[in-house]
């Protein structure tokens, strides 16, 4: 194990992310917001608010969508990370990402991620989701810019592009 200047030691954790096995040597303290941006380079995962309220840095953990900023790295070993970067295919935009651009679902972009996000999880258990679920399973992200109907018509378009495709 190696130290830090600060005496902490530094503990190495496996996690699965965006289906690519990856090993970190993070403090012990390090949030998996920190882990993803700085030692894995994956930006899509936002810092907003540093306070867990406005779901920037929402990711899914096993399918799941998870603030990243009240997870500690070391507590996910193991664990199955996408972050936006790992939701489409490399070449094509996931179905719901064509949905945000269709429907206008983003303006500056920077809650998008986390918006997109916490619609995977609610599309993967709830294929068709009326408004109000897509508004409880939105509850925890916020955007400054939009007034929200183009979000949920987005989710909406989603919901139905995953339908006809399945």
């Amino acid at each position: 194990m190696r130290f830090m200047d600060d005496g902490i030691g530094l503990v190495q954790v496996g996690l699965r992310v965006n289906g690519e096995e990856t090993r970190l040597d993070v403090e012990p303290r390090t949030l998996l917001v920190h882990a993803l941006r700085d030692d894995l380079g994956l930006t899509g995962t936002k810092i907003g608010c540093d306070t867990s309220q406005c779901g920037a840095c929402t990711v899914l953990v096993e399918g799941r969508a998870f603030k990243s900023c009240t997870l500690l790295a070391v507590r996910l070993a193991g664990a199955e990370v996408t972050t936006i970067e790992g939701l489409g295919d490399g070449r094509l935009l996931h179905p719901i990402q064509e949905a945000f651009a269709e429907h206008h679902g983003l303006q500056c972009g920077f809650c998008t991620p986390g918006m997109i996000l916490a619609t995977a999880d609610l599309l993967d258990r709830d294929p068709d989701p009326d408004n109000e679920a897509i508004r409880r399973a939105l509850a925890g992200n916020l955007c400054r810019c939009t007034g929200y109907q183009g979000i949920l018509a987005s989710v909406r378009a989603a919901a139905e592009a995953s339908r006809t495709r399945s």
